[in-house]
């Protein structure tokens, strides 16, 4: 636990203690999606047939671990998921202590330039250079290329070259729906809490926006809107919706206000209908999968993550081994099923089978802690966290000592 400079006032004492109720759930749901990507990283672009040789009936079922270092490696999508989650605090953090506000892409979209730069320079030429806003340019295991997704390196290089309007639904940036955008967005949906969770439209469509960053096509944008729903009414409940299949009902619902006059809105209310549909039938999850699609597009993504979760709502390791095992993008459908399974069952249900050997584990529940918190400063107050200022304000992970 860190120590702060000066000891924190009763309300923000009390204001902790009303956080941490949600901590085990926004640990499940941050550590879940990477444990999907983790498993799944193995087999993306794998057959169905070549899974089923390698890896036996039930296709891959356990960590397939790095020779080198011993670890299950997270792909881009862990990465990017991480540097969302950092740009978004930074954003608070920089409301908070400076009154300076603005929309969370603005500051996510800053973020993942930073990320850009861990696939394509290294950790010594990045801090010669200095500059970025994200502690976790100091984390040298991010700068690893990890099958990065082209339209996301693409549509970050054309923004770095300032070729793009800010208006990112009106004037999109692209024509792709690829899944490259949904895999990277719960973290907002786990910072939800307060002033955010009393306009959930509102932060629904900011999910749209982080999506829409690098994914210009409405059925790349539209179904992060669902799961930022999904995911932050599942840590936040509310009286009255306790249920998945009725938090996804409303979900929709929500999408449906957002985006009423859509020409692809009714083929993501399909596919959604369709995963809960099949959940409830007795065909294998190799066949259901196969008729929502491979996980390649957003729309099929989230359809194919929905339908896992509701079959094994309340079973992590299930889910997310259902959700890997199939003829397309494994990785990116294992974490958004590990996003909404872990903040279901929460980090302490999850085996400790997936937490072992999985890359990055210190650096993820340090995240989901801060995710969790959030910035208890503010420019007036008297209270201080030494470890915050350095990594939201300094963008520094560690002490230079360490």
């Amino acid at each position: 636990m860190r120590e702060p400079i000066t000891t924190p006032a009763k309300d923000d004492a009390a204001c902790k203690t009303a956080a941490e109720v949600h901590l085990d759930a926004i640990r499940g749901s941050l550590i879940g999606g990477a444990v999907g990507d983790a498993l799944g990283y193995p087999v993306e672009f794998h057959s169905e047939e070549t899974i089923l040789q390698t890896y036996g009936p039930e296709g891959i079922t356990r960590y397939r671990l790095n020779r080198a270092t011993g670890k299950a490696l997270i792909s881009d999508d862990t990465q990017m998921t991480l540097f969302t989650a950092n740009g978004i605090l930074v954003g608070e953090t920089r409301g908070r202590m400076r009154g300076i506000g603005g929309s969370p892409w603005l500051y996510v979209s800053r973020a993942y330039q930073d990320w850009l730069l861990t696939q394509e320079s290294d950790i010594q030429t990045v801090r010669q250079q200095g500059g970025g806003i994200s502690w976790l340019l100091d984390v040298p295991q991010l700068y690893s290329t990890r099958a990065p997704g082209l339209t996301c390196l693409s549509a970050l290089h054309r923004a770095q070259e300032g070729k793009f309007s800010d208006d990112l639904l009106g004037e999109p940036r692209n024509n792709s729906k690829g899944c490259g955008g949904i895999m990277r967005v719960a973290p907002l949906a786990l910072r939800a809490a307060g002033a955010a969770q009393e306009d959930l439209l509102a932060l629904d469509r900011e999910g749209a926006l982080l999506s829409a960053i690098t994914h210009g096509h409405s059925l790349g944008y539209m179904p992060s809107a669902v799961l930022t729903h999904i995911i932050s009414r599942i840590v936040y409940p509310v009286p009255g919706l306790s249920s998945l299949r009725e938090i996804i009902a409303q979900a929709k619902m929500a999408v449906c206000q957002l985006f009423p006059s859509d020409p692809h809105l009714d083929e993501l209310c399909a596919v959604i209908d369709l995963a809960v549909t099949l959940s409830e039938n007795s065909a294998s999850d190799w066949e259901n999968i196969r008729r929502i699609g491979e996980g390649w597009v957003a729309e099929e993504t989230l359809g194919i993550a929905l339908y896992c979760a509701l079959r094994y709502e309340h079973d992590f390791s299930g889910g997310v081994i259902a959700a890997v095992n199939h003829s397309g993008d494994s990785d990116s459908t294992g974490a958004v099923a590990g996003n909404i399974l872990g903040a279901i069952c929460g980090y302490e249900a999850i085996d400790q089978k997936w937490k072992t050997d999985l890359e990055l584990l210190d650096v993820l529940l340090e995240m989901a802690d801060d995710l969790c918190y959030g910035c208890r400063m503010s420019e007036y107050g008297s209270y201080r966290d030494s470890d915050w200022e350095r990594k939201y304000i300094q963008m520094r992970w560690k002490d230079e000592s360490c």
